[in-house]
């Protein structure tokens, strides 16, 4: 149980007081209403003694009495009636409540630390005003009369006659037999006669000889001149006195602990005519207040009652006629009264009742009982068992022994004389048990208990088992729950005192019962303070007998209680696990809360239900979030404040929110592709950032001749979780904000939200001179109405639009929140009332640094800035539109498409450029080039290459420098200036420009990036320049295979043209034989039906191609699907004036009637930009040359550098083709360039770079990285890893004669037999090359894709479809391929080669 302000002895001392009535005159009452107090309420401050009585027992041993209270009431009082009780009960709970700010009073048992109530001043004053609201009883005389007081004025005509009148009102009352109430403890009832003096007003020495009459006739002991009043009301009236009946008579505010006694008014001071007393007489056993008699106190306290009940604001001041000396006269009274007048009448009566009691002790219990039959007289005549188990079974006249006894008791009980108390409560105990006086009995027993434990030195034990069979009786037998709670009451509070706080617990719940929730809910409270108090906490029965008590609390009406009670038990069950329970506590706390005008708790507690992954079901989430709308809703129209409170659904992804600042990409017009740059559709690749980064800092270096500048920070348009958020990003005013949130559900319901906005803040800021930028601020795009369904994400995309410059700081989202049901009947009204409006703020918690040591060593984050762009001034915007721009190309193809710039902005903008991590793919031309035709719709039947009509002859030969076309010193030009008409684009203009593009070598697909740079024409100092990204992807498909061979020509020359011969003779090797074998691998993927080599020309600074010795003529080659044909060409050196360093010899060879002028664009172009087999080109940005490359070869030994010298040959051929190709019933003609670069005499050079081959052969050799470990697994175990079969027709027919290849589908399917993911590598370039195996079989191919590697899940089961070639009939092993298999976490061990299946034939016939 909670502590308490008084300890055990002293709550049971107050509990059990002397009675003493009083008796007023008229007159007497008029002098204490002065100061609006009645004679009862005038003494009760003053009531308790502050020095020591003593008394003597019978057998003469002094009594020390210490701290005795007693109680002064009207004579006509009486306790309410049980349903009137309990209303003031109630009342008096109610308005004790802890105060607001109470001192912490931390509980740690275990892992928990809870704040608990150290008292509970609530039940101290239930408890005090139960006790004295008890009704007096036949059975027991602790609360009946001892006394009376009767009080006359002095200024009465003849006070000793008033004082007979009131004398004989007294003995009629108690002696008429007219009244049941009040109970009278013995007959000889004490008088103590008062004379009250008005010094105020009355004459002192009249009163002076008034009281020496009264001594002369009542005794100096029984009688007392009390002198108030000593100053009249409104005398002193600024002067400050002490308001001792405070406490007592007003309730100063339902905080106050201390005002917890005051409700004696309620339960003592009714009057008869009480409004819930129905059909209750005026003469129903208590006396009535005739006019010729005198006036009970009360009725002149009602108005007095009722102002203090009903007014709380302003109290009525009392005893402003008294002073301090008017004070000690009052307290001076009280303890004469008690000491020569009350405690020696209770001295006499134990005495004389002792007496008699000892005067039959020599009887024996037979004699003693005939006794009783033949003078005791009023007993009922014998009864059954079950009968007299009846409380009014028996009744015991009031001059029975039994009850002598008991009153003995009684009387030494109220004086403090515990030992006799104990011992008569004991003696009458075993009389009432042997007359199956179960009410007797268990009023001796409780107070046998009570006496036992008070004794000091503590002679016994408490005997519990009294006060339990005591309850258990009241309870049961005699169905009397008033004494039966008194009984608990006292038990458990003495039980506590023992530290015996399991016992209790348990006797407080076996009180708990249906027929009062407010008595259960104390009671369960103080069990769950007994289980938090005891020496090992036991804190969840702490916990749930809070919620018991909230329960009972809140049935009872006790809404605050209650509500404490809840809050109390969900310091326990928070953060638990306990979801189920924790979610009942907070929607009980959230509801009382609502119900006690708390609307802040309340949403707080609705909200610790929502934002949780709650485990309720659908319908009782749905619930939740209707009330907790609801409670919204009211709050906010309550506060009406116009701030928007924070919602708690749906949950907020504050760190997958992404920025994207600039206008959104705008989709493909017609046959006009726009460029891709950056979206929020977007996945966020690091590497591919970091590529980005790369050419914008080669662009800015190149504008910046060659330096980055420092202040240079790469473009980010788009922001997220994994961008670098330390700087503050720029957007451009005038131009969109594009926020994406992204929210969550949480619940199995769906919500509706609606009006979606963002929540910003923006401070305006000039970072140049602005020109009309003075109108308007940012606007913000409201978004539609979105759907939350179960367990779903939600990506919200809003937007602002800026006006101005300065900065901008996102804060969070607003938006209306609905339930997202539909119900058509209740209409929108009913959608209006649970829809509310509130925010979630957007806080990102920045990248954790990791820079120093102290970031190192401590948790540091830095900032994220991404909400928090600076708007700078207007930029110029570009749009790059792509015109017939392909998908796919054949390797080499040349192919001819357009871009078109557009300035979307009001800014003109300047220094255009393009940055490609493939230079070699595209060419803008040559500034001599001619870009005729000069539209898309003229050029769409014209060939890419600039031609000219000329049958075939000795070549022609032109020279070039690089540098027209824009290469220098060997390098490839990575990035690209665009002219500009006047260098400028204005506003809204538009370019259109050609674009070559040049098939990669590569087959596959392609992924070819473009970084436009372009700047505005007005520098700025927060933003320099602005980029515009595009990615194209192209599907290169093969075209042919070009190797070509070069020999020293050994033919005589002929005598016509010695002159020239005699030149050449002059040069050692002056000509030599070129041998072009050219190749057509396709397979007809793109519709290719045959290939033609139009022209042959060369490239170089020493040689140059002379003519053509193939004996085909001025026929073109053509060439079918793997077809092969073979050129044979005289080159010779260049020419003295030709062969320089710095400028290419370009002779073109055409084996048709058109010539391709090889040395314009784009032919010379994509030579220049070609990439030569020994360029480190995969991955990134290209960044060598030729030169590069020759130095990167050169050795210091002189004589290899002369044989060397001696075969080296630097000739480039380029083979120009055309293709010509069936789509859509129509013929095209495609048309492309391939080069081979001839470095050495006698070694052959290939179209196809070396290296890739090497690069895809590296993948078979298998070596692991590190040594394998130990215990890795046999190789015996890794070959099982993947089963393999293969699914194919037995036999194939084909007609070979009008097709002459045959391809049959082939279905591999590779099942996973582990129980891990399994790595997987399938190679089908293995070859059977075996004699034997070709003579039984044959030799196939494999079609498509040769290599795959997969990842097999557990178990999983992979077909993979592949085809098979075939060229003649015949029958074949198609158990070629090899798999092989390595664990998925092995990354360090290598793959090992599965058992391969049995052989697999097919046959494959003609027809």
């Amino acid at each position: 149980m909670a502590q308490c302000v008084q300890s055990v002895q002293e709550y049971i001392q107050d509990s059990f007081v002397p009675m003493v009535a009083v008796l007023c005159s008229e007159d007497a009452e008029r002098v204490t209403r002065k100061n609006s107090l009645s004679f009862p309420e005038l003494l009760r401050p003053f009531c308790r003694l502050t020095s020591e009585g003593h008394l003597r027992d019978p057998n003469n041993q002094v009594v020390v009495v210490k701290g005795l209270r007693i109680s002064v009431t009207g004579i006509n009082t009486r306790p309410p009636q049980t349903p009137e009780m309990q209303r003031l009960l109630s009342q008096a709970v109610s308005v004790c409540q802890p105060p607001e700010v109470s001192p912490a009073n931390v509980i740690t048992a275990g892992d928990y630390d809870l704040n608990i109530s150290a008292t509970t001043p609530w039940f101290e004053t239930y408890r005090e005003n139960f006790l004295q609201s008890m009704p007096a009883s036949e059975h027991e005389f602790l609360n009946h009369y001892l006394a009376c007081m009767l009080v006359v004025s002095s200024c009465e005509a003849v006070p000793t006659e008033r004082f007979l009148k009131l004398s004989q009102e007294q003995h009629r009352i108690q002696h008429s037999g007219e009244y049941t109430h009040p109970k009278w403890f013995i007959p000889n009832t004490l008088k103590y006669y008062v004379l009250l003096h008005d010094i105020s007003e009355g004459d002192e020495q009249r009163a002076d000889s008034v009281y020496e009459d009264m001594k002369q006739r009542y005794g100096t002991q029984g009688c007392y001149l009390l002198k108030i009043n000593s100053r009249s009301g409104s005398t002193g009236a600024d002067e400050q006195m002490p308001d001792p009946w405070s406490q007592y008579l007003h309730k100063t505010s339902i905080h106050n602990p201390v005002s917890l006694n005051t409700l004696n008014l309620k339960y003592f001071l009714e009057v008869l005519t009480h409004p819930l007393q129905l059909d209750q007489p005026t003469d129903a056993g208590y006396p009535s207040n005739n006019a010729s008699q005198s006036v009970n106190n009360v009725d002149m306290t009602r108005p007095q009652k009722q102002a203090s009940v009903t007014s709380h604001t302003t109290p009525t001041p009392r005893g402003t006629c008294l002073t301090l000396n008017d004070h000690d006269h009052i307290r001076q009274f009280i303890q004469e009264f008690t000491f020569r007048g009350l405690l020696p009448h209770i001295e006499k009566n134990i005495r004389q009742l002792n007496d008699q009691l000892v005067s039959r002790k020599g009887l024996s219990r037979s004699l003693f009982s005939a006794t009783k039959k033949l003078f005791g007289g009023g007993k009922v005549p014998e009864k059954s068992i079950a009968e007299l188990k009846n409380t009014a079974g028996l009744l015991y006249p009031s001059e029975a022994p039994e009850l002598q006894i008991r009153k003995m008791a009684d009387l030494c009980f109220l004086v403090q004389h515990y030992e006799l108390a104990y011992n008569c409560y004991h003696t009458a105990k075993k009389d009432f048990l042997s007359d199956q006086a179960m009410l007797y009995a268990a009023g001796a027993l409780e107070m046998a208990a009570v006496a036992a434990f008070l004794q000091s030195g503590a002679p016994r034990p408490y005997p519990a088992h009294y006060m339990d069979t005591a309850i258990q009786t009241y309870r049961d037998v005699c169905k009397n729950m008033l004494l039966a709670e008194r009984c608990c009451l006292l038990s458990a509070e003495i039980l506590k005192s023992q530290t015996k706080y399991s016992d209790a617990a348990t006797l407080l719940i076996k009180m708990t019962s249906e027929d009062s929730d407010l008595r259960s809910a104390l009671l369960l409270e103080q069990a769950a303070h007994c289980f938090i108090n005891m020496r090992g906490p036991m804190v969840r029965k702490f916990a749930f007998h809070m919620i018991l008590a909230g329960h009972r609390f809140s049935k009872a009406g006790q809404k605050r209680h209650a509500l404490r009670c809840y809050c109390q038990a969900l310091q326990v069950y928070k953060g638990k696990g306990w979801a189920l329970a924790e979610d009942h506590i907070n929607f009980t706390i959230g509801r009382q809360s609502f119900t006690l005008r708390q609307p802040d708790n309340a949403v707080a507690a609705f909200r610790h239900i929502l934002i949780n992954d709650s485990k309720q079901s659908a319908v009782q989430q749905t619930a939740f979030l209707r009330e907790y709308l609801y409670v919204y809703k009211s709050m906010s129209q309550v506060t009406g404040d116009g701030s928007l409170p924070q919602l708690p659904l749906p949950c907020l992804h504050s760190s997958q929110t992404r920025v994207f600042c600039g206008h959104e990409r705008r989709l493909a017009e017609g046959e006009k592709q726009a460029a891709t740059h950056v979206s929020l559709d977007q996945e966020f690749d690091r590497d591919l950032s970091q590529l980005w980064r790369e050419l914008e800092e080669r662009v800015v270096a190149v504008v910046n001749r060659g330096a980055v500048p420092i202040t240079f920070q790469p473009s980010q348009c788009c922001l997220n979780s994994q961008t670098d958020n330390l700087r503050y990003p720029l957007a451009v005013v005038e131009e969109p904000i594009i926020v994406e949130v992204v929210f969550r559900n949480p619940l199995k319901v769906p919500l509706a939200l609606s009006a979606l906005c963002l929540l910003w803040k923006f401070t305006p800021k000039d970072f140049s001179d602005p020109q009309g930028s003075t109108a308007g601020e940012t606007i913000t795009n409201e978004k539609e109405a979105a759907s939350l369904k179960e367990v779903r994400l939600l990506i919200a995309r809003l937007k602002l639009l800026p006006h101005k410059t300065g900065e901008l700081h996102v804060l969070g989202v607003v938006y209306n929140l609905d339930t997202g049901e539909v119900d058509n009947s209740e209409g929108s009204l009913a959608e209006d009332l649970m829809c509310v409006r509130g925010q979630q703020n957007l806080e990102i918690q920045g990248s954790r640094l990791n820079m120093t040591k102290e970031e190192k060593t401590s948790v540091t984050y830095g900032p994220d800035h991404r909400l928090d762009p600076i708007i700078t001034p207007p930029m110029p915007l570009l749009e790059v539109f792509f015109i017939n721009f392909p998908t796919g190309l054949l390797c080499g193809e040349i192919r001819k498409a357009w871009v078109e710039f557009v300035n979307m902005s009001a800014v003109p903008l300047t220094g255009l450029r393009v940055a490609s991590t493939h230079p070699e793919f595209f060419t803008f031309g040559s500034a001599a080039s001619d870009l005729t035709p000069v539209t898309p719709t003229a050029a769409e039947h014209c060939s890419a290459y600039k031609t000219v009509a000329m049958p075939p002859s000795v070549e022609t030969v032109s020279l070039v420098s690089p540098a027209a076309f824009g290469v220098t010193s060997g390098d490839r030009p990575v990035v690209a200036e665009i002219p500009l008409s006047q260098g400028v684009l204005g506003p809204g203009e538009a370019l259109q420009i050609p674009l070559w593009l040049r098939g990669p070598d590569r087959e596959g697909v392609h992924e070819i990036n473009f970084l436009f740079y372009y700047e505005s024409t007005e520098k700025t100092a927060k933003l320099s320049h602005r980029v515009l990204r595009h990615t194209a992807f192209i599907c290169a498909s093969r075209s042919l295979s070009i190797r070509a061979t070069a020999s020293r020509s050994n033919t005589l020359h002929s005598r016509e043209r010695e002159t020239e011969e005699r030149q050449e003779e002059e040069e050692k090797n002056g000509s030599m034989l070129v041998f072009v074998d050219v190749e057509n691998i396709n397979t007809s993927e793109a519709g290719v039906r045959e290939f033609h080599i139009v022209q042959v020309s060369s490239s170089s600074r020493q040689w140059r191609l002379h003519k053509c010795i193939n004996p085909v003529g001025d026929k073109d080659s053509k060439l079918a699907s793997r077809e092969r044909g073979k050129l044979c060409f005289k080159a010779t050196r260049c020419r003295t004036e030709e062969a320089t360093s710095e400028k290419y010899t370009f002779a073109d060879l055409n084996l048709g009637n058109e010539q391709i002028v090889s040395s314009t664009t784009p032919c010379a172009d994509f030579f220049f930009r070609r990439g030569l087999p020994s360029e480190p080109r995969r991955g990134g940005v290209s960044t060598g040359g030729a030169s590069q490359m020759w130095r990167q070869s050169g050795t210091d030994d002189g004589v290899t550098n002369i044989v060397k010298k001696c075969s080296e040959v630097e000739l480039d051929i380029i083979v120009l083709w055309k293709a010509y190709v069936v789509e859509d019933n129509k013929q095209l003609i495609l048309e492309g360039q391939l080069h081979v670069a001839l470095q050495t005499i006698g070694k052959e050079a290939c179209s196809l770079s070396q290296k890739e081959e090497t690069q895809e052969m590296v993948l078979l050799k298998f070596k692991p990285d590190i040594p394998p470990p130990v215990s890795k697994p046999s190789l015996e175990q890794l070959s099982h890893l993947i089963k393999t079969c293969l699914h194919y027709p037995e036999s194939y027919d084909h007609p070979f004669p009008q097709k002459s290849l045959c391809m049959v589908p082939v279905t591999l399917t590779l099942s996973n037999c582990s129980l891990a993911q399994v790595d997987v590598i399938v190679d089908l370039r293995h070859k059977t090359t075996s004699p034997e195996s070709l003579e039984v079989h044959g030799s196939f191919s494999w079609l498509g894709q040769t290599q795959y590697k997969l990842q097999l899940q557990a178990q999983e089961v992979y077909r993979l479809s592949l085809k098979a070639c075939f060229f003649q009939a015949g029958v074949y092993n198609l158990g070629t391929p090899r798999v092989f298999a390595k664990l998925a976490q092995t990354s360090a061990m290598c793959e090992t080669s599965q058992q391969s299946a049995m052989p697999a034939l097919i046959i494959i016939n003609s027809v």
